[in-house]
């Protein structure tokens, strides 16, 4: 039987590579001497007919990536399939191998077509299925929300953008903006807007009412800010100061907010929980005092 390969990728977020011992299996579903999962971490080490300098870290075998493999031998598709296993992703690919023999040939093949996939730095963990003519191989990097910069810096740098954004010219969707002044930072919104992004990432949500029922300008009070004029942009799921700023400006009416000549203030924080839908929430508190 001739044998053939197939493979997708499902590209979300980057993560730091993890190392961490290689272990083999006996099972029902074990493989063919040469194990593929050592023979995998070969290639992916720069070895054999993946020939590299550059070194990559050990995938680490993980039980729901083989259960996500088992699901694409059924014929569920990968996203389908690591929801089944239980597995959250940033990053994920898989490889289908079929032929006869197909266990002992895997390594083979899968090096004659997938080296540069193999050794994607983002890759973590490893999982494969075997049945008597077919292999699936499934490897990811699992869910974790990180921004790369710290709060402090992360609210500098939103300031910044925005005070760049703010003094061009622009339109929001229809509403034209002629340029306009810079904001100030204020501390009293940054607690507002921390207030806020902490509730929608401990309760797993997505706008701009509070989990008690609370209204940006009753955080704002709550913060000790007295306004006359006030506004607010969240987000969720961006990992850098930048990605935000660019979500706000392509959203018609966010942009509209932080295009407001009105505000004279503003302040800004994030708040992140792997467990939540979208791991990073942010939010940017407008303000105008009396």
């Amino acid at each position: 039987m001739p044998h053939h390969l197939r493979g997708a990728d499902h590209p979300d977020l980057d993560l730091p590579p993890l190392i961490a011992a290689i272990l083999i299996a006996a099972s029902s579903g074990a493989f063919a001497a040469p194990d593929i999962y050592d023979e995998v971490n070969r290639l992916r080490a720069g070895e054999g007919a993946c020939a590299s300098r550059d070194k990559r870290p050990a995938l680490v075998r993980r039980p729901a990536l083989e259960t996500a493999a088992e699901a694409l031998a059924r014929g569920k598709t990968l996203r389908e399939s690591l929801r089944e296993a239980g597995y959250r992703s940033t990053r994920s690919i898989y490889f289908s191998i079929v032929g006869d023999d197909v266990g002992r040939r895997a390594p083979t093949l899968l090096a004659q077509k997938y080296c540069e996939q193999l050794r994607d730095a983002g890759l973590v963990d490893v999982g494969a299925y075997q049945d008597t003519h077919q292999v699936w191989v499934v490897a990811a990097a699992p869910f974790a929300p990180r921004v790369g910069v710290g709060p402090d810096e992360a609210a500098r740098r939103v300031l910044a953008l925005t005070n760049r954004a703010r003094a061009e010219s622009r339109r929001c969707g229809e509403r034209a903006f002629r340029a306009t002044r810079g904001l100030r930072w204020s501390a009293a919104l940054a607690k507002a807007a921390l207030v806020h992004s902490e509730d929608m990432a401990r309760h797993d949500y997505l706008g701009h009412d509070g989990s008690d029922g609370s209204t940006p300008a009753e955080r704002m009070e709550r913060a000790g800010y007295a306004y006359r004029a006030t506004g607010e942009n969240i987000a969720g799921g961006p990992s850098t100061p930048e990605g935000v700023l660019t979500l706000w400006l392509e959203s018609p009416t966010h942009c509209a907010t932080l295009m407001n000549p009105g505000y004279t203030e503003m302040g800004l924080a994030y708040a992140v929980d792997r467990d939540s839908h979208y791991g990073v929430y942010w939010t940017q508190v407008f303000g105008a005092s009396p």
